[in-house]
């Protein structure tokens, strides 16, 4: 017998055993502050559960800029009813990072990270989780599932040529790397004005490219007349009715109102967006709308049209992704938390969830 042959008759006899286990009440796939709200909930009206999570603690704004300000307050971006306190009016990435790591061992939380779910199937007496860690299959039964997995992880992609040259990305993390280097960054709206501030200010050459005729209306008021300033007196330059065609390893090429331009790039960073793993939802049999990307579910309960199978946090968004934020995501761990008891005919108190 090989190796090969052991291994996977230990790993089969291993799924074996999850199988015949019990079932979790609620499987909640996502650690971002959404899922970790719905973990609180189901914590303090006793609900046996766990969290999937395919990377680190709140992943997401693990990876924003590292320096980061939110664009709120920080009782605002509160869950567990956990003070967040801060010396800042509006709280940093590093600030947050800490209080959900505090929130996860105030409450002993069950997260277990680096694990990807790949598939969720119903059956009879609920639903069977299929997920990887560490290249080891595991499987899982649940009454419930919440998925929570938000949508930075789906950035919006062009499908130009050469997007996916490793100078180019869809994540802006830190500007220094890029002194004196020429940037071009792609977007209109609040993540390219971010990005392109600060890439200038570490001494690049920044050049924003738009599709619009002027900077985007998302942008946030305090961001607007910093970068209005620098178009007006040419320290970023900008080219607006313009589309990108294709990247090379040294250039972008422009459509503009058809014309064409190429613009001399080191790095370019494609800020146009993110959205929802639509496919992920519709192999879970969650109806998604073909045009908005958002998934089909209930207002009050969260609860999509397949039975016992809850949406929380920014996932609920489709393309519209400035619906839905911390701030008002971070309550939808308590309305289907209640859901679930109703379902299972029971009555816990869990009024002050937050």
């Amino acid at each position: 017998m090989t190796d090969k042959t052991v291994i996977s008759e230990a790993a089969e006899a291993a799924l074996d055993e999850e199988l015949r286990a019990e079932p979790f009440d609620v499987l909640i796939i996502g650690a971002g502050p959404a899922g970790l709200s719905a973990a609180i909930a189901a914590d303090r009206a006793g609900l046996n559960y766990e969290v999937l999570e395919k990377g680190a603690l709140v992943n997401s704004i693990f990876n924003y800029p590292k320096d980061m300000i939110f664009f709120t307050t920080p009782e605002l971006l509160e869950i567990g009813g956990i003070p967040f306190t801060s010396p800042f009016v509006k709280p940093t990435r590093i600030e947050a990072l800490v209080y959900y790591r505090r929130v996860t061992d105030t409450f002993m939380l069950r997260v277990c990270f680096n694990e990807k779910v790949h598939s969720i199937e119903r059956t009879q007496k609920g639903f069977k989780v299929a997920s990887a860690i560490d290249e080891r299959l595991r499987i899982r039964k649940s009454r419930f599932v919440v998925i929570a997995t938000g949508y930075f992880d789906n950035p919006n992609l062009l499908g130009i040529r050469g997007e996916d040259l490793p100078h180019v990305s869809h994540y802006y993390t830190e500007p220094h790397g890029y002194f004196r280097k020429r940037v071009v960054v792609v977007g209109g709206n609040n993540s390219a004005a971010i990005a392109a501030l600060d890439i200038f200010r570490s001494g690049a050459r920044v050049t924003l490219v738009h599709r619009g005729a002027s900077p985007g209306e998302a942008i946030k008021y305090w961001v607007r007349p910093d970068l209005e300033n620098r178009l007006k007196e040419g320290s970023i330059a900008a080219r607006f009715h313009s589309r990108v065609v294709e990247i090379t390893p040294s250039s972008v090429h422009l459509d503009s109102d058809g014309k064409r331009e190429e613009i001399a790039a080191d790095a370019v960073f494609l800020m146009t967006g993110y959205h929802a793993d639509a496919e992920f939802l519709r192999r879970a049999g969650i109806a998604v709308n073909q045009e908005t990307c958002a998934p089909l579910h209930d207002a009050e309960t969260l609860e999509t049209n397949v039975p016992g199978l809850f949406l929380a946090g920014a996932v609920i968004s489709g393309k519209n992704t400035n619906r839905v934020f911390i701030e008002n995501g971070r309550f939808h761990g308590e309305q289907i938390v209640s859901a679930i008891c109703r379902k299972m005919g029971r009555s816990q108190d869990i009024d002050g969830i937050k």
